[in-house]
């Protein structure tokens, strides 16, 4: 593969993806690492010879942008024409899945709720969430505050039973 920029990592497809694709397409098939290296070497040497040709079909036809259109036809002239039924197929399917995609985005616009009314909603949720955490709070420092007095009363207590059985310790001195 011939580059003139001399940075051939930028100008392959990523390895992990023709890795999936190999996995995918022979399951039960070792395949060496040379070959995957081929691999990865043909398909970017592919998608080039066929960019470029889709490229100049395109500036022939004085556009500026490359359409599935011209891609077939570069595939037609380069002699591919025997894959073009199911490149039309694949596109079909993209087509489909791009369509899906942008009805799944404008569920949020077709639920009738202006943008300010959900942005309303979901401020008066992050201000119900706010309260809900600060009464949480407010609960555990009531109990860390009763557990203490507790613990003081506890400690009066045992500090007022030791006094007392000192000071009875006392009384029985005394009385030797």
């Amino acid at each position: 593969m011939a580059s003139s920029s001399g940075n051939d990592d930028d100008l392959t497809i990523p390895r992990a993806a023709i890795n999936k694709m190999i996995k995918e397409t022979l399951p039960n098939v070792r395949v060496a690492n040379d070959a995957r290296e081929l691999v990865v070497n043909c398909c970017t040497e592919f998608i080039h010879l066929i960019s470029s040709e889709a490229n100049e079909i395109c500036n022939k036809s004085e556009k500026k942008t490359i359409s599935p259109e011209h891609v077939i036809q570069a595939l037609e002239s380069l002699g591919f024409g025997s894959s073009i039924s199911e490149v039309k197929e694949v596109l079909q399917e993209c087509k489909t899945v791009a369509l899906k995609r942008r009805k799944a985005s404008s569920r949020l616009e077709n639920l009738g709720i202006p943008e300010e009314e959900l942005l309303r909603q979901q401020q008066e949720l992050f201000a119900k969430a706010r309260q809900q955490q600060a009464e949480l709070a407010q609960q555990e420092w009531l109990q860390m505050q009763q557990a203490a007095r507790q613990a003081q009363l506890a400690a009066a207590s045992a500090s007022a039973s030791n006094q007392a059985g000192s000071s009875q310790d006392e009384e029985d001195d005394d009385d030797i």
